[in-house]
């Protein structure tokens, strides 16, 4: 599998850092690593991407476990214990043999996250995923919480649907220092991470979101899906709660003339889900790459 797609590579001939995406890609390689599998086993939190097979829709969706329950079972093969939350936007796509997944193992208290895409395969325990791409990010933008533990006897209420951010919700965005973005293309899926101080996210309208799209390591591979399959999934993480917050729609990356990168994101559906996650972090330390949110 080439490692840029035709996305991609227009993004990165725009803004001209092509040799570096070709420099940074040397990362991506369909093996998991020693150092990638003891990384893997010692998270509480994967957070996976995937089409709905009955919608398309795209959603992004946490799942959660004692370490471990998420762990490399071969050279190019990972192995999850357990599953979504019953009721999940991607129940269906978890029990769909060689569905495109993408997932994303982020570590607050080291700011450190591995990204694994590949392919689906249900199992008795909950599923594997054949690894197309293994690679990891630098902590740019991540925030530090030192600490978490699990919340004994918690666990989801009824989820909320709807078709628009209500009051709440829109101060729950707003509030937000991260949030899980999925996207898709022809060869498969993924799951990138995007942070900043509160109010990175702006709610232009009930349905409708936008974030500046901050330097990152010039590979493009968000934007790069987005500009070939506008489908995409948010998940919002209520990091003392467990309340999520997930939306699926269409996103589309704005350029202005300074050459600032905007995205823009049209909602189609919304799912709160009250104490999802049964995990409390700390308080956030915010990342020193941090621009500042008004920027």
């Amino acid at each position: 599998m080439e490692v840029y797609h035709s996305g991609s590579r227009a993004l990165q001939d725009r803004t001209g850092v092509r040799d570096v995406a070709d420099h940074v890609g040397r990362a991506i390689g369909e093996g998991i690593k020693p150092v990638a599998a003891a990384f893997l086993e010692l998270q509480p939190l994967l957070v996976l991407g995937a089409a709905d097979p009955g919608t398309g829709h795209v959603w992004a969706s946490p799942l959660t476990g004692t370490p471990g329950f998420a762990r490399a079972t071969g050279p190019r093969q990972m192995s999850v214990t357990g599953g979504v939350r019953p009721g999940d936007p991607l129940t269906a796509a978890l029990a769909s043999e060689g569905t495109p997944v993408g997932t994303i193992a982020l570590d607050p208290r080291t700011r450190r996250r591995m990204r694994l895409n590949g392919r689906l395969r249900p199992t008795e325990r909950g599923f594997a995923v054949a690894a197309d791409r293994v690679f990891s990010n630098c902590p740019k933008y991540i925030q530090r919480r030192q600490s978490y533990e699990t919340v004994e006897n918690r666990g989801p209420e009824a989820a909320r649907h709807g078709s628009e951010l209500s009051e709440a919700q829109r101060d729950f965005v707003t509030g937000a220092d991260t949030f899980f973005l999925a996207t898709v293309h022809e060869d498969g899926a993924d799951v990138s991470h995007r942070g900043g101080n509160p109010g990175f996210v702006h709610v232009d309208s009930p349905r409708e979101l936008s974030w500046r799209d901050y330097p990152g390591n010039s590979m493009f591979l968000t934007l790069g899906n987005l500009a070939t399959d506008p489908r995409a999934g948010l998940l919002f993480l209520d990091w003392t709660t467990g309340t999520t917050l997930q939306l699926t729609g269409e996103a589309r990356t704005e350029f202005a003339a300074d050459g600032e990168r905007r995205v823009r994101f049209t909602t189609l559906d919304v799912i709160e889900t009250r104490s999802a996650v049964p995990l409390r972090w700390s308080a956030p330390e915010y990342s020193p790459a941090n621009p500042d949110a008004a920027d």
